[in-house]
Protein backbone atom coordinates (compact mmCIF):
# COMPACT_ATOMS: atom_id res chain seq x y z
CA UNK A 1 0.00 0.00 0.00
CA UNK A 2 2.62 2.24 0.96
CA UNK A 3 4.25 1.68 -2.84
CA UNK A 4 1.24 2.88 -4.36
CA UNK A 5 0.74 5.52 -2.22
CA UNK A 6 4.69 6.79 -3.17
CA UNK A 7 3.76 6.49 -6.58
CA UNK A 8 0.74 8.10 -6.58
CA UNK A 9 2.20 11.09 -5.05
CA UNK A 10 4.98 11.84 -7.26
CA UNK A 11 2.47 10.93 -10.31
CA UNK A 12 0.27 14.07 -9.13
CA UNK A 13 3.15 16.28 -8.02
CA UNK A 14 4.51 15.76 -11.93
CA UNK A 15 1.20 16.66 -13.40
CA UNK A 16 1.57 20.28 -11.50
CA UNK A 17 -1.06 19.52 -9.50
CA UNK A 18 -1.12 21.67 -6.13
CA UNK A 19 0.05 20.18 -3.57
CA UNK A 20 -3.10 20.36 -0.96
CA UNK A 21 -5.55 19.31 -3.47
CA UNK A 22 -2.77 16.20 -4.34
CA UNK A 23 -2.88 15.22 -0.58
CA UNK A 24 -7.15 15.21 -0.73
CA UNK A 25 -6.47 13.28 -4.05
CA UNK A 26 -4.24 10.41 -2.08
CA UNK A 27 -6.88 10.62 1.13
CA UNK A 28 -9.95 9.66 -1.55
CA UNK A 29 -7.65 7.32 -2.96
CA UNK A 30 -7.09 5.08 0.36
CA UNK A 31 -10.83 5.96 1.21
CA UNK A 32 -11.85 4.34 -2.06
CA UNK A 33 -9.56 1.24 -2.40
CA UNK A 34 -7.99 0.18 1.19
CA UNK A 35 -10.27 1.67 3.94
CA UNK A 36 -13.42 -1.07 4.78
CA UNK A 37 -15.17 1.87 6.17
CA UNK A 38 -17.03 5.50 4.26
CA UNK A 39 -14.04 8.15 5.57
CA UNK A 40 -15.18 11.18 3.83
CA UNK A 41 -18.54 11.04 5.88
CA UNK A 42 -16.58 12.68 8.91
CA UNK A 43 -14.41 14.78 6.03
CA UNK A 44 -16.19 18.46 6.75
CA UNK A 45 -16.11 18.04 10.82
CA UNK A 46 -12.56 16.84 10.28
CA UNK A 47 -11.54 20.01 7.84
CA UNK A 48 -13.40 22.06 10.56
CA UNK A 49 -11.88 20.86 13.03
CA UNK A 50 -8.26 21.59 11.66
CA UNK A 51 -8.96 24.81 10.55
CA UNK A 52 -10.02 26.46 13.30
CA UNK A 53 -7.50 25.96 16.00
CA UNK A 54 -6.70 29.60 17.42
CA UNK A 55 -3.06 28.56 17.01
CA UNK A 56 -3.26 28.93 13.24
CA UNK A 57 -4.24 32.27 13.49
CA UNK A 58 -0.99 33.39 13.75
CA UNK A 59 0.06 32.63 10.52
CA UNK A 60 -1.41 35.32 8.31
CA UNK A 61 -0.55 37.58 11.17
CA UNK A 62 3.13 36.71 10.47
CA UNK A 63 2.69 36.47 6.56
CA UNK A 64 0.72 40.00 7.08
CA UNK A 65 4.49 41.20 8.83
CA UNK A 66 6.35 39.99 5.61
CA UNK A 67 4.25 41.21 3.13
CA UNK A 68 4.58 44.85 5.17
CA UNK A 69 7.84 45.05 5.23
CA UNK A 70 8.75 44.00 1.60
CA UNK A 71 6.06 46.30 -0.11
CA UNK A 72 6.42 49.32 1.70
CA UNK A 73 10.13 49.36 0.85
CA UNK A 74 12.34 48.10 4.14
CA UNK A 75 13.61 45.37 2.43
CA UNK A 76 15.76 47.61 0.47
CA UNK A 77 16.52 49.85 3.25
CA UNK A 78 17.96 46.91 4.89
CA UNK A 79 19.40 45.19 2.43
CA UNK A 80 21.72 48.76 1.24
CA UNK A 81 22.20 49.24 5.56
CA UNK A 82 23.60 45.78 5.67
CA UNK A 83 26.08 46.13 2.45
CA UNK A 84 27.59 49.07 4.28
CA UNK A 85 28.87 46.46 7.07
CA UNK A 86 29.95 43.37 5.87
CA UNK A 87 30.60 43.85 2.21
CA UNK A 88 33.98 44.01 3.25
CA UNK A 89 34.44 40.77 3.75
CA UNK A 90 35.61 38.08 1.38
CA UNK A 91 32.79 37.97 -0.88
CA UNK A 92 31.53 41.12 -0.66
CA UNK A 93 27.65 41.44 -1.18
CA UNK A 94 27.10 37.93 -1.10
CA UNK A 95 26.95 38.70 2.90
CA UNK A 96 24.42 41.09 2.57
CA UNK A 97 22.36 38.62 1.45
CA UNK A 98 22.77 36.53 3.87
CA UNK A 99 22.70 39.20 6.48
CA UNK A 100 19.35 40.77 5.32
CA UNK A 101 17.90 37.16 4.79
CA UNK A 102 18.37 36.19 8.58
CA UNK A 103 17.17 39.79 9.36
CA UNK A 104 13.93 38.95 7.65
CA UNK A 105 13.93 35.20 8.66
CA UNK A 106 13.48 37.03 12.88
CA UNK A 107 10.21 38.90 11.11
CA UNK A 108 8.52 37.10 8.42
CA UNK A 109 8.83 33.37 9.39
CA UNK A 110 8.54 31.82 5.38
CA UNK A 111 11.52 31.07 3.99
CA UNK A 112 10.04 31.46 0.21
CA UNK A 113 9.12 35.10 1.07
CA UNK A 114 12.79 35.81 2.92
CA UNK A 115 14.11 34.19 -0.06
CA UNK A 116 11.81 36.40 -2.72
CA UNK A 117 12.61 39.41 -0.51
CA UNK A 118 16.18 39.21 -0.87
CA UNK A 119 16.40 37.97 -4.41
CA UNK A 120 14.37 40.62 -5.65
CA UNK A 121 16.78 43.29 -4.25
CA UNK A 122 19.85 41.58 -4.54
CA UNK A 123 19.83 40.21 -8.05
CA UNK A 124 20.38 43.71 -9.91
CA UNK A 125 23.54 43.99 -7.97
CA UNK A 126 24.70 40.41 -9.41
CA UNK A 127 26.36 41.13 -12.66
CA UNK A 128 27.19 44.88 -12.25
CA UNK A 129 29.60 44.18 -10.06
CA UNK A 130 30.66 41.37 -11.14
CA UNK A 131 29.74 38.83 -9.15
CA UNK A 132 29.81 34.80 -9.75
CA UNK A 133 25.92 33.41 -10.34
CA UNK A 134 26.48 30.29 -9.23
CA UNK A 135 27.86 31.70 -5.38
CA UNK A 136 25.29 34.69 -5.58
CA UNK A 137 22.15 32.90 -6.21
CA UNK A 138 23.15 30.17 -3.86
CA UNK A 139 23.72 32.44 -0.78
CA UNK A 140 20.20 33.68 -1.41
CA UNK A 141 18.30 30.66 -1.94
CA UNK A 142 20.56 29.15 1.19
CA UNK A 143 19.96 31.83 3.32
CA UNK A 144 16.37 32.46 2.41
CA UNK A 145 15.81 28.82 4.60
CA UNK A 146 16.81 30.59 7.66
CA UNK A 147 12.85 32.15 7.33
CA UNK A 148 11.31 28.71 9.05
CA UNK A 149 14.76 28.28 11.57
CA UNK A 150 14.84 31.94 13.15
CA UNK A 151 11.87 32.69 15.17
CA UNK A 152 8.98 33.53 14.55
CA UNK A 153 8.45 30.43 12.17
CA UNK A 154 5.52 29.54 10.29
CA UNK A 155 6.84 25.59 10.22
CA UNK A 156 7.33 25.87 14.00
CA UNK A 157 4.22 27.26 14.52
CA UNK A 158 2.82 24.44 12.69
CA UNK A 159 4.92 21.76 14.27
CA UNK A 160 4.22 22.59 17.78
CA UNK A 161 0.63 22.79 16.04
CA UNK A 162 1.17 18.95 15.24
CA UNK A 163 2.59 17.62 17.97
CA UNK A 164 1.36 19.40 21.03
CA UNK A 165 4.53 20.99 22.54
CA UNK A 166 5.16 24.33 23.46
CA UNK A 167 5.78 26.95 20.77
CA UNK A 168 7.36 29.70 22.39
CA UNK A 169 10.26 26.50 23.29
CA UNK A 170 10.95 25.82 19.79
CA UNK A 171 10.96 29.43 19.36
CA UNK A 172 13.89 29.68 21.30
CA UNK A 173 15.27 26.27 20.45
CA UNK A 174 15.63 27.65 16.90
CA UNK A 175 17.27 30.56 17.61
CA UNK A 176 20.69 29.49 18.45
CA UNK A 177 20.81 26.76 15.90
CA UNK A 178 19.80 29.65 13.10
CA UNK A 179 22.26 32.08 13.84
CA UNK A 180 24.91 29.79 14.29
CA UNK A 181 23.85 28.50 10.53
CA UNK A 182 23.89 32.27 9.27
CA UNK A 183 27.55 32.51 10.40
CA UNK A 184 28.45 28.82 9.04
CA UNK A 185 26.95 30.52 5.58
CA UNK A 186 29.18 33.47 5.76
CA UNK A 187 32.08 31.41 7.24
CA UNK A 188 31.82 29.08 4.01
CA UNK A 189 31.24 31.79 1.74
CA UNK A 190 34.88 33.65 3.12
CA UNK A 191 36.68 30.38 2.95
CA UNK A 192 35.42 29.89 -1.08
CA UNK A 193 36.35 33.27 -1.65
CA UNK A 194 39.80 32.96 -0.13
CA UNK A 195 40.53 30.39 -1.97
CA UNK A 196 39.13 31.92 -5.67
CA UNK A 197 39.05 35.20 -5.33
CA UNK A 198 37.14 36.11 -8.35
CA UNK A 199 34.17 34.16 -7.37
CA UNK A 200 33.28 37.29 -4.81
CA UNK A 201 33.53 40.30 -6.96
CA UNK A 202 34.35 43.51 -5.50
CA UNK A 203 34.54 44.14 -1.67
CA UNK A 204 33.66 47.57 -0.75
CA UNK A 205 34.62 49.62 2.20
CA UNK A 206 32.47 52.53 3.35
CA UNK A 207 33.54 55.30 5.54
CA UNK A 208 32.84 54.95 9.26
CA UNK A 209 29.73 57.43 9.19
CA UNK A 210 28.70 56.00 6.34
CA UNK A 211 28.01 52.73 8.83
CA UNK A 212 26.74 54.54 11.65
CA UNK A 213 23.90 56.26 9.58
CA UNK A 214 22.68 52.83 7.60
CA UNK A 215 22.53 51.65 11.15
CA UNK A 216 19.11 53.83 11.56
CA UNK A 217 17.60 51.80 8.47
CA UNK A 218 18.42 48.38 10.63
CA UNK A 219 17.14 49.41 14.26
CA UNK A 220 13.31 49.46 12.95
CA UNK A 221 13.46 45.65 11.92
CA UNK A 222 15.50 44.51 15.35
CA UNK A 223 13.60 46.45 17.31
CA UNK A 224 10.11 44.93 15.75
CA UNK A 225 11.67 41.20 16.20
CA UNK A 226 12.52 42.10 19.96
CA UNK A 227 9.27 43.11 20.57
CA UNK A 228 7.81 40.04 19.20
CA UNK A 229 10.21 37.67 20.87
CA UNK A 230 9.76 39.94 23.84
CA UNK A 231 6.37 39.90 24.59
CA UNK A 232 6.34 36.10 24.05
CA UNK A 233 8.99 35.39 26.19
CA UNK A 234 7.88 37.72 28.72
CA UNK A 235 4.28 36.45 29.20
CA UNK A 236 2.80 39.36 28.05
CA UNK A 237 1.47 38.01 24.85
CA UNK A 238 0.63 34.55 22.91
CA UNK A 239 2.42 33.88 19.82
CA UNK A 240 -0.60 34.78 17.91
CA UNK A 241 -1.13 38.01 20.08
CA UNK A 242 2.15 39.21 19.49
CA UNK A 243 2.21 38.68 15.84
CA UNK A 244 -0.73 40.32 15.79
CA UNK A 245 1.28 43.06 17.51
CA UNK A 246 4.15 42.50 14.75
CA UNK A 247 1.87 43.75 11.99
CA UNK A 248 0.94 46.55 13.76
CA UNK A 249 4.52 47.68 14.18
CA UNK A 250 5.09 46.90 10.78
CA UNK A 251 2.19 49.03 10.04
CA UNK A 252 4.32 51.84 11.57
CA UNK A 253 7.68 51.30 10.54
CA UNK A 254 5.98 51.31 7.22
CA UNK A 255 4.14 54.78 7.80
CA UNK A 256 7.46 56.10 9.38
CA UNK A 257 9.84 55.61 6.21
CA UNK A 258 6.59 57.05 3.66
CA UNK A 259 5.91 53.50 2.26
CA UNK A 260 2.20 53.42 3.22
CA UNK A 261 0.24 53.46 0.11
CA UNK A 262 -3.19 52.16 -0.77
CA UNK A 263 -2.01 49.87 -3.10
CA UNK A 264 0.64 48.72 -1.60
CA UNK A 265 -1.86 47.61 1.61
CA UNK A 266 -4.25 45.81 -1.34
CA UNK A 267 -0.81 44.09 -2.72
CA UNK A 268 -0.12 43.33 0.84
CA UNK A 269 -3.29 41.89 1.85
CA UNK A 270 -3.74 39.87 -1.63
CA UNK A 271 -0.57 38.15 -0.80
CA UNK A 272 -1.14 37.18 2.30
CA UNK A 273 -4.90 35.83 1.44
CA UNK A 274 -2.84 33.70 -1.07
CA UNK A 275 -0.07 32.20 0.84
CA UNK A 276 -2.20 32.02 4.42
CA UNK A 277 -5.02 29.87 1.43
CA UNK A 278 -1.90 27.83 0.42
CA UNK A 279 -0.66 27.26 3.28
CA UNK A 280 -4.30 25.95 5.21
CA UNK A 281 -5.20 23.73 1.74
CA UNK A 282 -2.06 21.91 3.04
CA UNK A 283 -2.48 21.72 6.31
CA UNK A 284 -6.00 20.48 6.27
CA UNK A 285 -5.58 18.09 3.20
CA UNK A 286 -2.32 16.44 4.70
CA UNK A 287 -4.96 16.13 8.07
CA UNK A 288 -6.88 14.27 6.05
CA UNK A 289 -4.65 12.10 4.27
CA UNK A 290 -3.23 11.54 7.81
CA UNK A 291 -6.77 10.71 8.88
CA UNK A 292 -7.15 8.20 5.99
CA UNK A 293 -3.70 6.68 6.53
CA UNK A 294 -4.29 5.54 10.34
CA UNK A 295 -8.12 4.37 9.75
CA UNK A 296 -6.93 2.29 7.09
CA UNK A 297 -3.62 0.81 9.80
CA UNK A 298 -0.46 2.78 7.05
CA UNK A 299 0.58 4.79 9.65
CA UNK A 300 0.15 1.57 12.12
CA UNK A 301 1.89 -0.29 9.72
CA UNK A 302 4.72 1.86 9.15
CA UNK A 303 5.37 2.32 13.05
CA UNK A 304 5.58 -1.29 13.55
CA UNK A 305 8.10 -1.49 10.71
CA UNK A 306 10.37 1.16 11.77
CA UNK A 307 10.17 0.05 15.59
CA UNK A 308 10.50 -3.95 14.57
CA UNK A 309 14.22 -2.99 13.14
CA UNK A 310 15.77 -3.39 16.73
CA UNK A 311 18.06 -0.14 15.90
CA UNK A 312 19.73 1.26 18.55
CA UNK A 313 18.56 4.99 19.16
CA UNK A 314 21.60 6.21 17.56
CA UNK A 315 21.33 4.36 14.37
CA UNK A 316 17.44 4.55 14.43
CA UNK A 317 17.88 8.49 14.12
CA UNK A 318 20.05 7.83 11.26
CA UNK A 319 17.51 6.13 9.41
CA UNK A 320 15.32 8.98 9.89
CA UNK A 321 17.61 11.70 8.64
CA UNK A 322 18.09 9.72 5.55
CA UNK A 323 14.15 9.17 5.12
CA UNK A 324 13.86 12.92 5.38
CA UNK A 325 16.65 13.45 2.93
CA UNK A 326 15.27 11.41 0.29
CA UNK A 327 11.67 12.43 0.72
CA UNK A 328 12.85 16.23 0.70
CA UNK A 329 14.11 15.72 -2.77
CA UNK A 330 10.20 15.05 -4.23
CA UNK A 331 7.77 16.00 -1.64
CA UNK A 332 7.35 20.03 -0.49
CA UNK A 333 8.66 20.84 2.68
CA UNK A 334 5.32 21.88 4.48
CA UNK A 335 3.44 19.05 3.00
CA UNK A 336 6.69 16.56 4.46
CA UNK A 337 6.06 17.74 7.88
CA UNK A 338 2.31 17.78 7.75
CA UNK A 339 2.79 14.26 6.55
CA UNK A 340 5.38 12.79 8.59
CA UNK A 341 4.98 14.31 12.10
CA UNK A 342 2.07 12.26 12.93
CA UNK A 343 3.74 9.00 12.31
CA UNK A 344 7.39 9.76 13.39
CA UNK A 345 7.49 11.65 16.86
CA UNK A 346 5.79 9.32 18.32
CA UNK A 347 8.29 6.84 17.36
CA UNK A 348 11.27 10.08 18.26
CA UNK A 349 10.11 10.39 21.51
CA UNK A 350 9.71 6.17 22.45
CA UNK A 351 13.50 6.44 21.67
CA UNK A 352 13.79 8.41 24.67
CA UNK A 353 14.22 12.06 22.23
CA UNK A 354 12.91 15.04 23.17
CA UNK A 355 10.30 16.68 21.00
CA UNK A 356 11.64 20.11 20.60
CA UNK A 357 14.75 18.87 19.84
CA UNK A 358 13.55 16.41 17.20
CA UNK A 359 11.63 19.73 16.20
CA UNK A 360 14.72 21.45 15.62
CA UNK A 361 16.35 18.81 13.99
CA UNK A 362 13.28 18.07 11.16
CA UNK A 363 13.25 21.69 10.29
CA UNK A 364 17.29 21.77 8.97
CA UNK A 365 16.31 18.73 7.30
CA UNK A 366 13.32 20.99 5.78
CA UNK A 367 15.56 23.53 4.81
CA UNK A 368 18.26 21.22 3.26
CA UNK A 369 14.90 20.22 1.03
CA UNK A 370 14.05 23.68 0.17
CA UNK A 371 17.36 23.64 -1.67
CA UNK A 372 17.76 20.52 -3.58
CA UNK A 373 15.96 19.90 -6.74
CA UNK A 374 13.37 18.95 -8.08
CA UNK A 375 11.04 20.33 -5.62
CA UNK A 376 13.13 22.92 -3.98
CA UNK A 377 10.99 25.84 -3.81
CA UNK A 378 13.67 28.38 -2.82
CA UNK A 379 15.57 27.61 -6.21
CA UNK A 380 12.36 28.40 -8.25
CA UNK A 381 11.74 31.50 -6.61
CA UNK A 382 15.73 32.50 -6.83
CA UNK A 383 15.99 31.04 -10.41
CA UNK A 384 12.56 33.42 -10.88
CA UNK A 385 14.27 36.33 -9.86
CA UNK A 386 17.00 36.14 -12.24
CA UNK A 387 14.98 35.93 -15.34
CA UNK A 388 18.01 34.42 -16.99
CA UNK A 389 20.56 31.68 -17.04
CA UNK A 390 20.47 27.83 -16.01
CA UNK A 391 18.43 26.27 -12.96
CA UNK A 392 21.90 24.18 -12.55
CA UNK A 393 23.79 27.40 -11.83
CA UNK A 394 21.31 27.97 -8.65
CA UNK A 395 21.51 24.21 -7.40
CA UNK A 396 25.50 24.26 -7.84
CA UNK A 397 25.66 27.61 -6.36
CA UNK A 398 23.83 26.22 -3.12
CA UNK A 399 25.93 23.12 -2.49
CA UNK A 400 28.68 24.28 0.35
CA UNK A 401 25.30 25.30 1.95
CA UNK A 402 24.12 21.77 1.61
CA UNK A 403 27.11 20.85 3.19
CA UNK A 404 27.16 23.23 6.59
CA UNK A 405 23.27 21.95 6.97
CA UNK A 406 24.10 18.21 6.98
CA UNK A 407 27.36 19.39 9.55
CA UNK A 408 24.62 20.87 11.74
CA UNK A 409 22.23 18.12 11.37
CA UNK A 410 25.38 15.87 12.99
CA UNK A 411 26.05 18.85 15.60
CA UNK A 412 22.59 18.77 16.51
CA UNK A 413 22.56 14.61 17.35
CA UNK A 414 25.84 14.91 18.72
CA UNK A 415 25.16 17.66 21.22
CA UNK A 416 21.14 18.56 21.69
CA UNK A 417 22.11 21.15 23.96
CA UNK A 418 22.48 23.54 20.90
CA UNK A 419 18.62 23.72 20.38
CA UNK A 420 18.19 22.64 24.16
CA UNK A 421 20.33 25.11 25.77
CA UNK A 422 17.91 28.52 25.92
CA UNK A 423 14.70 26.84 26.25
CA UNK A 424 16.11 24.68 29.60
CA UNK A 425 17.80 28.16 30.79
CA UNK A 426 14.51 30.05 30.81
CA UNK A 427 11.88 27.44 32.40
Amino acid sequence: MIYYLTIGLLGLLCLSIPVGIVLFLLGFGIDLFFSPFPLTKGLGNLVWSTSENSTLIAIPFFVMLGEILVRSGIATRTYEALDRWVSWLPGGLVHANIATATMFSATSGSSVATAATVATVAMPQAEKLGYDPKLFSGAIAAGGTLGIMIPPSINLIVYGFLTQTSIPRLFLAGLVPGIALALAFILITVLICMLRPSLGGQRRVFALSQMMRALLDLIPIILLFSIIIGTIYKGWATPTEAAAVGVAGAFGIAALFGGISMAMLVEAILGTVKITSMIMLVIMGASFLNFTLASAGIGRELQEFLGGLGLSPLAFMMVIVLIYIVLGFFIETLSLMVVTIPIVVPLVVEQGYDPIWFGILMIVLIEMALITPPVGLNLYVVQGARGKGKMSEVMLGTLPFIAVMLAMVAALIAFPGIALFLPDAMQ
